[in-house]
């Protein structure tokens, strides 16, 4: 575990030199401003549901930026060799990059507390803290998910780009398409069943102050998932 928050501590200090990182993080919270500005009317409720629904949207592209060179860029450039011929486990490794990545994740969030704020400030009557705080735990374990997503692309191929737009691929599959899919009324029962047990589905319910442990363990379980595909990917890449 120390090897594994010394990789990630090196990690999620790579993001403060990188041009993409602080790119993506500016354009994230100039949309977030954007939104919560537009619903943030005399007359509307103080609250943040709609905010954190397009949060979740707005990292489907985010993340796979973010993520897509935790290992392919190790593959591109050779350095994988000096740091699997240390004395770590690929499971050092790759927890070490999750937890990197993800904590930038969370740096990239803590600016919109900031919405938190005003609206403590100025909403009348204040505002009920519960589904905030749903909302935050919900977005902070879906971009769990969704870095570990994004690692395990990456760990698959040596291009950014290709880890970038798969992962990308994959999170808007499982959660762009059921929420397209759920508001046709025609949508056959085993389709809108299988669309209720993915991302969208689970997600709005923590933007509205729901926390259901099922959803929780689906995200969890989910990420655990990921990061064990991702540790098996690099041991079979390791041996060729």
């Amino acid at each position: 575990m120390n090897k594994a928050h010394i990789i990630a501590r090196r990690e999620l200090a790579s993001y403060f030199y990188s041009p993409i990182a602080y790119v993506v993080m500016t354009l994230f919270l100039v949309v977030t401003g954007i939104l919560f500005a537009r619903d943030f009317e005399p007359g509307q409720a103080a609250g943040m549901r709609s905010l954190f629904e397009w949060m979740l949207f707005l990292l489907v592209p985010a993340v796979p930026i973010l993520s897509m060179g935790l290992m392919a860029q190790e593959w591109a450039t050779g350095t994988i060799e000096s740091l699997m011929t240390a004395p770590v486990e690929e499971s050092d490794v790759v927890l070490g990059k999750f937890l990197g990545s993800f904590g930038f994740m969370v740096v990239l969030l803590c600016p919109t507390l900031l919405y938190v704020v005003v609206l403590r400030l100025y909403s009348r009557p204040s505002f009920d803290y519960g589904p905030i705080f749903s909302g935050y735990l919900g977005i902070v374990l879906a971009g769990a998910m969704f870095t570990a997503v994004g690692l395990f692309c990456s760990s698959l191929t040596r291009s950014q780009v290709v880890a970038a737009v798969a992962s990308a691929a994959i999170l808007f599959v499982v959660t762009l398409v059921p929420m397209l899919a759920t508001q046709k009324a025609t949508l056959p029962p085993m389709l809108r069943s299988i669309a209720d047990f993915l991302v969208y589905r689970r997600y709005t319910d923590f933007a509205r102050g729901v926390i259901d442990s099922g959803h929780v363990i689906f995200f969890v379980a989910a990420t655990a998932v990921f990061l064990f595909l991702s540790v098996k990917a690099l041991e079979s890449r390791r041996w060729k």
